[in-house]
């Protein structure tokens, strides 16, 4: 895993809850705690740290997750604006997540594994995404998710179709924009 993905980590528990604590939680997982953006990882020592989280915070793996991408959300719009630029809206930033956002990261972070994400079903109000990853992080993906609809002002609904957690073959996301609000295109 690249290390931009721990830098985020540090980040949002050090903001949300000291120096301290980040220190905590490298000690607890064992982990060595100086990454570098560029720099590879372990996936297993990111789930070490998410580990230590849940413990330390009471919550489960996908909670801990999904704070975490919330969270990182106005970290990843001030380090990498150019993500966000022409992007009117959460509904065109997810669709541009591929072949936009992921093709970026990967000019940027040689050798990053970025999840796919199949959309279909896309209607006015809402679209239908599989989430594919060998890491099992679809509630980090729902996190961001719901970190990018806040970064534009949205409020979205996210179901949880179908998760490899539960048994089925790969995650699919229901995410729908209330009427009462512009769906930006």
């Amino acid at each position: 895993m690249k290390g931009v993905i721990f830098n985020l980590l540090q980040a949002v528990v050090t903001e949300a809850h000291g120096d301290d604590v980040w220190d905590d939680l490298i000690d607890q997982a064992g982990a060595s705690g100086a990454y570098t953006s560029l720099g590879n990882y372990d996936d297993a020592e990111l789930e070490a740290l998410v580990a230590a989280a849940c413990e330390r915070l009471g919550l489960d793996r996908g909670a801990v997750l999904r704070w975490f991408g919330q969270q990182a959300m106005p970290h990843l719009a001030s380090a990498y604006p150019v993500f966000f630029e022409g992007h009117a809206g959460a509904r065109t930033f997810l669709e541009g997540i591929n072949d936009i956002i992921h093709a970026e990261v990967r000019k940027l972070y040689v050798g990053a594994e970025c999840p796919h994400f199949n959309i279909q079903n896309a209607a006015g109000d809402r679209m239908d995404m599989d989430y594919l990853s060998p890491r099992r992080m679809c509630a980090l993906a729902q996190g961001f998710t719901e970190g990018a609809a806040r970064h534009f002002g949205e409020t979205i609904d996210f179901q949880h179709l179908t998760c490899t957690d539960r048994g089925d073959p790969h995650c699919t996301f229901r995410i729908a924009w209330p009427l009462n609000q512009p769906v930006h295109a």
